[in-house]
């Protein structure tokens, strides 16, 4: 079964179960089936055909995963691009994966449809342009579309994430790797069609896999939460609890700022059952008092890089008054092998750390116009430590590993041991400089005023770590800047913390 076959397969035996819902519309499987017939065509009138990419430069709502559908039945591949995105970044997207046509709004599409652009095929989803929109959606049949007889090997859908270059790159993601992780993520959390299924992640970002797809394997529904509300925490808890949100899935972030913010704990009547968070590390004590306030929701850590999409997970139990640092990511789920590779070569033993390996079902086809990945195993840039009980703990990126005065030290480390303040509530580390000159900055956020001084939070990290690791200055901001996708914007705090050194 392909990635196309799952909508209308929940058509065939309840079509008139809620497929997607948002505050703004709604569409039925039934609704859904027939709609997506219906794009399919106008898009192969635009002259979209199996094997080709259409690119998606749409807002979260209904009618973007309509096109998503839409597009898989012409046997094609979509690529979502951050509705946000600058022109620049979007223009760049689309000249890198070669697209035969892009769905998008007519204001938009004036924006980019310009010089070499001009003439690319565009379908717009409110206003017409100078080819097909929306409203030319009726004249075409929602009688079933024959789709292409498609290998599961074929590009279901190209992910772009940022490149070490500056340049973005394309993920491209096979249906066999994508219905690896959507039968097991299913299996795992017993997906049911009266689950509801909230959508907090964008569309470009590998989380909305999950919201999207497990439902629709179940004939579940799936609330798409709108870019504009995805941080505005009392509005997230109001629509846990009045759209009977089951199962939730975002990055940690975004439950802190509920649990801090929202009330969370105070809400009445919840329908979750199941709580799923990735992308980032999620600091032990706000998960400590999750899990506690939660004892009988299931807890799911996932991890793993857009190349591999979920590829090892940990279920949260109790968690003890003493442990400090974050809990494990775990071991290798959707029929993936992972193992991690010491300095010299060599598979890490319990409690030894290395680079963390993937290979399996889900690991990625390769990178848009690069050589596939083939059966090569993946290397995650991701340093673990195997522990005695055959889960994975995550120490860092790689690249975050540096040396500190001949020392080496983990930037991720003294962020979890920062959060131990009382009074700290988040945190991020910043080395400037090299050798004999490298500094330890951390940007903290705190909720009590004055905030602790710079001596206390040094006397604070001392009771924990060796004195190489005690940052040398701090500097204190409302919040941390995160990207689009609810991660820490390192690149930004680099930035300030080279003007606060001078």
């Amino acid at each position: 079964m392909n990635l196309s076959n799952l909508v209308i397969e929940a058509a065939s035996w309840n079509p008139a179960a809620i497929a997607i819902q948002s505050p703004d519309e709604d569409l039925t499987y039934g609704e859904l089936d027939a709609l997506a017939n219906q794009i399919a065509r106008a898009l192969a009138k635009l002259g979209v055909q199996c094997g080709s990419r259409v690119g998606i430069w749409l807002n979260k709502s209904v009618r973007a995963i309509a096109v998503m559908q839409g597009v898989l039945r012409l046997g094609a591949a979509y690529v979502p691009i951050d509705p946000l995105s600058p022109v620049v970044r979007a223009s760049i997207i689309i000249h890198d994966c070669q697209l035969s046509a892009l769905v998008t709004s007519k204001a938009m599409a004036e924006q980019v449809l310009k010089g070499d652009l001009a003439n690319l095929a565009c379908f717009t989803i409110d206003e017409p342009l100078h080819s097909l929109s929306w409203r030319n959606l009726a004249s075409f049949s929602n009688e079933r579309f024959e789709s292409p007889v498609q290998d599961a090997d074929e590009l279901a859908y190209i992910l772009y994430t940022s490149g070490s270059t500056g340049k973005p790159k394309g993920v491209c993601i096979s249906h066999r790797n994508a219905m690896a992780f959507i039968r097991w993520a299913a299996e795992e959390l017993k997906a049911q069609p009266t689950d509801r299924f909230s959508n907090h992640a964008p569309f470009h970002f590998d989380l909305s896999v999950l919201d999207i797809y497990v439902a629709f394997l179940a004939g579940a529904c799936v609330y798409i939460i709108p870019e504009g509300m995805a941080y505005i925490p009392q509005r997230l808890v109001s629509l846990l609890v009045r759209e009977s949100i089951t199962v939730w899935y975002s990055v940690p972030s975004a439950l802190i700022l509920m649990m801090q913010h929202g009330r969370l704990f105070e809400a009445q009547n919840l329908a979750l059952r199941a709580v799923l968070f990735a992308g980032e590390s999620f600091p032990i004590k706000y998960l400590r008092r999750l899990r506690q306030y939660w004892s009988s929701i299931k807890l799911l850590n996932l991890y793993g890089p857009t190349e591999t999409n979920v590829c090892t997970y940990y279920e949260v139990h109790d968690i003890s008054p003493e442990r400090k640092e974050p809990v494990p990511i775990g071991q290798a789920c959707c029929g993936n092998r992972i193992w991690a590779v010491k300095d010299d070569g060599t598979v890490a033993k319990a409690d030894e750390e290395g680079e963390l390996m993937v290979s399996g079902p889900t690991v990625m086809i390769g990178y848009w116009r690069q050589p596939q990945q083939g059966n090569k195993p993946y290397a995650t840039g991701d340093i673990v430590r195997l522990q005695s009980d055959g889960n994975y703990l995550y120490i860092g990126r790689r690249d975050h590993l540096v040396k500190v005065r001949g020392f080496r030290v983990e930037i991720g480390e003294i962020e979890a041991t920062l959060l131990l303040h009382s009074n700290l509530s988040d945190s991020a580390v910043i080395v400037t400089g090299q050798g004999s000159e490298a500094s330890l900055v951390a940007f903290l956020v705190s909720h009590v005023n004055p905030p602790p001084s710079l001596l206390k939070v040094k006397q604070h990290c001392a009771l924990h770590l060796p004195r190489y690791m005690i940052v040398d200055k701090i500097r204190y901001v409302q919040a941390l800047p995160r990207t689009r996708n609810g991660k820490i914007d390192r690149g930004e705090l680099q930035s300030r913390a080279k003007q606060l050194m001078g």
